[in-house]
């Protein structure tokens, strides 16, 4: 059987690629004997893993190869310090890369700070990459001043140097890629997720000091400034002034770059916003059951595939996306695309009014969104797309697999909700009858939120 090193962080590690990657290394396991290679020091605690697959630090991958060649080597990079001893070992040992994030310009800000310890260095990089303006970018950056303009200036060349091809979750990072590579092999692999079971959560929204009437938005993932934080307590504030008993519940840690306190007292949305911090994958789990719709707007936008958006896409919820990057590649149907442009507040607050007068409407963006998973991102569909690019890129027969899934990664319908600490969200509901109509200040997107809807019904 084939033997393959697979690089990438794993828990405790907190990153969404550990999750990720948990979940598709047992369907990878049908085809080849893995061997993972985590951050050297960390103490992996998934016991499946410990159980079923050898874990080795990525110090000792460069001499394990060298003692007994792996028929591949796969890197997962994203765009975070999670990622410094795989971009250190990639730098030795070329191998596949998996593409997580276009943009690799932060973590290279923090390599070059911390690992590197040599801030010149990062400066003369993004010079000769990107000329005098990369070199004004470069100092704004090492001066702590991060801007829109760094989006443009992805300074993921270096990492393609070294690769022998590279494995993207969109059609939008492959472009992108072949731009800067042409010569490179790109291949593009559906992200595979879990799917949810369907969950009542009368009880545990009761746990949470919700009432029936309550109109649950929820986000999910690391709050950056790019999230669009500002844009939702706005939307929220308009619609507890139309009489929507809205909560919004920021379920990740956030950004000491995003003032997220003041923005709360500008909006008086005090009694309405809980944040959670990082918490684990049930918790999280647990918090997708509870919200009546998400939010998962992001702009600019790193080229990065969200595993947390198809999170929620699979667990049946209609899900609100700004209509950018590789996110225009989730259809119409399936997503509510949010527009950057002067009226996304107003359009945001209709369609998430439309949400809450009209259940029959959320329910069949939800039902688009669990259909839409189960049709292209399952893991077996993952993992097969995996296999296939590496059968052609070293000249393998066709793969298939051999043994079944090492572990069940699917939550548990019967199992019991974990605890959510409701001590740490504010919950003081300010209650007022829903009006008939949206109010004024929504009739701005009201004829683009009626073709929206008349869109998506004709989905049925």
């Amino acid at each position: 059987m084939r033997r393959i090193a697979y690089c990438s962080p794993i828990n405790p590690v907190a990153s969404g690629i550990s999750d990720y990657s948990e979940e598709l290394l047992p369907y990878l396991g049908q085809y080849v004997d893995v061997t993972v290679y985590h951050e050297s020091g960390i103490t992996p605690n998934n016991t499946h893993l410990l159980h079923h697959m050898t874990l080795r630090p990525l110090n000792q991958l460069i001499s394990d190869h060298q003692r007994h060649a792996y028929d591949a080597v796969i890197y997962h990079m994203g765009n975070s310090a999670a990622h410094s001893e795989i971009y250190t070992v990639a730098q030795q040992l070329p191998g596949i890369v998996v593409l997580h994030d276009l943009v690799l310009h932060h973590f290279m800000l923090q390599y070059y700070a911390n690992v590197v310890k040599d801030l010149g260095a990062y400066h003369a990089l993004v010079s000769a990459t990107y000329g005098a303006d990369g070199a004004t970018v470069a100092g704004r950056m090492m001066r702590g001043i991060f801007d829109d303009a760094v989006f443009q200036m992805p300074l993921c060349q270096p990492l393609l140097a070294h690769a022998t091809a590279v494995i993207s979750h969109s059609q939008y990072v492959a472009d992108a890629v072949r731009t800067m590579a042409p010569h490179l092999p790109i291949h593009v692999v559906p992200m595979g997720i879990p799917i949810l079971p369907r969950r009542d959560v009368t009880t545990l929204r009761q746990q949470l000091g919700f009432g029936d009437d309550a109109f649950i938005m929820a986000s999910f993932g690391h709050v950056n400034p790019y999230k669009r934080t500002d844009q939702i307590l706005r939307t929220l504030r308009t619609l507890r002034r139309a009489g929507v008993n809205a909560h919004h519940i920021i379920v990740g840690s956030i950004s000491p770059n995003v003032p997220h306190q003041r923005m709360i007292l500008r909006t008086n949305t005090q009694d309405a916003v809980h944040i959670t911090g990082y918490v684990a994958a049930d918790v999280f789990n647990a918090y997708v059951d509870v919200a009546d719709v998400c939010i998962n707007l992001r702009h600019p936008t790193a080229g990065e595939t969200s595993a947390s958006l198809l999170r929620l896409l699979a667990a049946g919820k209609p899900t609100f996306i700004t209509a950018s990057g590789s996110f225009l590649e989730i259809p119409r149907h399936v997503a509510v695309h949010v527009p950057l442009d002067d009226h996304e507040v107003d359009f945001l607050a209709a369609a998430l009014f439309l949400c809450a007068q009209e259940r029959a409407f959320a329910t069949q963006v939800g039902n688009n969104a669990r259909a839409f998973v189960e049709s292209h991102h399952t893991l077996p569909q993952s993992a097969a797309a995996y296999m296939q690019v590496l059968a052609t890129h070293h000249g393998w027969d066709a793969p298939t697999p051999s043994r079944p899934v090492r572990w069940d990664v699917h939550p548990d319908a019967d199992a019991p909700f974990p605890t959510l600490h409701p001590q740490r969200i504010s919950t003081t509901p300010t209650r007022a009858p829903l009006p008939s109509h949206p109010p004024p200040a929504l009739h701005g997107a009201g004829a683009r939120i009626q073709a929206l809807a008349a869109q998506l019904f004709r989905k049925k």
